[in-house]
């Protein structure tokens, strides 16, 4: 059992930056495939990004690729979210889930994938 914890959310103008964290509470992420997804009012769940237990595999959504990046820290303590660029169609609540890592290196950006969820964080962009 893992129990995940974001952080970093906020409201920002069109154009601005913002670094979401995912933790574990009590432990660290080692060993997990880690992916973060989204979701606003009336609309489908979407994966945003994700990356594999030994960081060798990230995937993105088109619609964010060349502005968001995610990353593992040295120890794995948490896996951040820098965004950039942001648009007011990123607005939505942003999760953070794990599943436990394989040696198939994929890093799906499919919520049925993981089975770790946190409760989330709001990001809302201004335009």
């Amino acid at each position: 059992q893992i129990q995940l914890v974001e952080s970093g959310g906020g409201s920002v103008q069109a154009g601005a930056s913002l670094t979401l964290s995912c933790a574990a509470s009590g432990r660290t992420l080692g060993g997990y495939d880690i992916a973060w997804f989204r979701q606003s009012p009336g609309k489908e769940r979407e994966g945003v990004a994700a990356v594999t237990w030994r960081g060798h595999t990230k995937e993105y959504a088109d619609s964010v690729k060349g502005r968001f990046t995610i990353s593992r820290d040295s120890g794995n303590k948490a896996v951040v979210l820098q965004m950039t660029d942001l648009k007011p169609e990123d607005t939505a609540l942003y999760y953070c889930a794990a599943r436990g890592g394989t040696f198939a290196d994929d890093a799906p950006l499919v919520g049925e994938k993981y089975y770790y969820w946190g409760q989330g964080t709001q990001v809302t962009i201004a335009s």
